[in-house]
């Protein structure tokens, strides 16, 4: 088991974990490592800072090997959050983790009063489908265009079942 608790995004930790899930996306992408400046690039272009109450919240989790993932809920509208920067480390995976990632945020978002999660991912990020999928995310129209974003999904939280 993990624990998941919920730290500011400014926290080191967030920080290094957020890196960590940047770096891992965008090497995907580009089909090789990606650069230091690339990565710095990525954090001031895409920052987390709006994952903080009453707009947001950003969980990490541990294990006694220490972090191993992330997932932030940002509040879009009175009955929405959207899921982002889900993330476990490599080392990590396999074990469940994600599950309980998924888990929390969706709890983490009924607590802020929302009925709904969304989230858009890539096509490349197949594991994160199947893990979405796999807990009752259906796949939507997209609500808005965005550069990296190919797939959209969306969970109803407050019945516990699809939309």
């Amino acid at each position: 088991m993990w624990t998941i608790n919920p730290v500011p995004v400014t926290d080191p930790a967030a920080q290094a974990i957020l890196r960590a899930y940047l770096d891992d996306v965008a090497s995907r992408y580009y089909g090789r490592p990606a650069t230091v400046a690339e990565l710095d690039t990525a954090m001031a272009d895409d920052p987390s800072d709006d994952l903080v109450p009453p707009t947001g919240l950003f969980l990490l989790a541990r294990s006694h090997d220490g972090v191993t993932g992330c997932v932030g809920i940002r509040v879009l509208d009175v009955t929405t959050a959207e899921l982002t920067r889900m993330f476990v480390l490599p080392g990590a995976r396999g074990r469940g983790g994600g599950d309980q990632l998924l888990r929390a945020a969706e709890t983490a978002a009924q607590a802020l009063g929302r009925e709904r999660m969304r989230l858009d991912t890539r096509h490349d990020l197949v594991e994160a489908r199947g893990l979405y999928a796999k807990h009752g995310y259906r796949e939507i129209e997209a609500p808005e265009q965005r550069l990296y974003a190919d797939h959209w999904f969306e969970k109803r939280l407050a019945l516990g079942r699809q939309v």
